[in-house]
C-alpha cells in the first residue's frame, strides 16, 4: 500500500495527458460474472465485462473504438468498473481487462486507476488487473514492463485466454503472472478429448512448477468442471456457474460445487 500511495504522490503533478486528449464520452457499462473458487465453494472475484449502457454486448462498445480514443477508453472502463462494483456493494475481488497496447506508460496510466480506487472507497489490493493473450501486443517488452509495474504495485496479474493467443508459454519466460486463465478453446468437451487433457496437464505442471495459479474459464458443462477439478483445477469461470449478469452480481448454488 506504501508503493502505491508514493507512486500516486510521485504522479500526480505529471498527470495522464495523452488519454485527455481525447474528448470521446462512451456508451458504457459493464455486467460481472463471478469467479469461484472449488475447495471453498465460493465466489472469490467477479470479472468486469464491458457492454453498453443498455445491456448491448461488446460489439456495440468496441464499435466506438479508434486508434485516437483507445486510451481514454482503458481509463473510462477502470473508473466505470471499479465505481459500479462499488455501488454493488461488492465484497470480493475485481477483475479489471485492459488493453497493452492503450497503455503507453503505466507508471501515468494507472494513476487515475489509483484515483479511482480511492475516490470510492475500493481497496486496491482487491484489484485484479486481465490482460487478453489473444490481443496481439505491439511491443512484448512493453507488456512485461506493464505487468511488473502492476505486480509491484501490489496488484494481482492474470493472463487471459491463455492458450488461443499470440504468445503462449512464450510470454511465461518472459514474465509470470498470479495466475493464467485458460481459454475455453481447451475447455470444451475436455472431458472427451485426450489430447485437451494432456495439454491441460502440461500447463498445470509447468504452472506448479512456476508458482503461478491456474483458472479454467468458459465452464459450461458439469463434465467439464469435475474432470478439471480432478485434475487440480480449483478456480473457475463459465456459464456452468452463471452467466454474466448485467450491473449486478450474480450468485453461484451450493450445489454446483458437487
Amino acid at each position: 500500500m506504501q508503493t502505491i500511495v508514493r507512486a500516486q504522490q510521485h504522479e500526480g503533478a505529471t498527470g495522464c495527458g495523452q488519454c485527455r486528449k481525447s474528448a470521446t464520452e462512451f456508451d458504457l457499462s459493464f455486467a460481472f460474472q463471478p469467479i469461484v473458487k472449488a475447495s471453498t465453494r465460493t465466489v472469490v472475484s467477479y470479472e468486469a465485462l464491458a457492454r453498453g449502457s443498455k445491456g448491448q454486448g461488446f460489439a456495440h462498445v468496441a464499435a466506438q473504438l479508434n486508434d485516437d480514443n483507445l486510451y481514454h477508453f482503458d481509463q473510462r472502463c477502470r473508473v466505470r468498473a471499479i465505481e459500479l462494483a462499488t455501488r454493488l456493494g461488492l465484497q470480493v475481488d475485481l477483475n479489471i481487462n485492459f488493453s497493452p497496447n492503450a497503455v503507453y506508460r503505466p507508471e501515468l496510466c494507472i494513476r487515475t486507476t489509483l484515483e479511482a480506487a480511492e475516490k470510492y472507497g475500493f481497496p486496491v489490493e482487491r484489484i485484479h488487473f486481465e490482460v487478453t493473450e489473444s490481443e496481439e501486443v505491439r511491443e512484448k517488452a512493453h507488456l512485461t514492463t506493464i505487468l511488473a509495474y502492476y505486480k509491484m504495485l501490489g496488484f494481482t496479474t492474470a493472463i487471459d485466454d491463455f492458450g488461443a493467443g499470440f504468445s503462449g508459454l512464450n510470454l511465461l519466460a518472459e514474465f509470470q503472472p498470479d495466475y493464467i486463465k485458460i481459454d475455453r478453446v481447451l475447455i470444451d468437451q475436455i472431458d472427451l478429448h485426450a489430447v485437451k487433457q494432456a495439454i491441460v496437464d502440461g500447463v498445470l505442471h509447468t504452472c506448479n512448477k512456476l508458482g503461478i495459479g491456474v483458472l479454467a474459464e468458459g465452464v459450461e458443462r458439469r463434465e467439464e468442471y469435475q474432470w478439471l477439478k480432478g485434475a487440480g483445477v480449483d478456480l473457475f469461470q463459465g456459464y456452468y456457474f452463471a452467466r454474466p449478469g448485467f450491473e449486478q452480481l450474480p450468485q453461484v448454488p451450493a450445489e454446483l460445487f458437487d
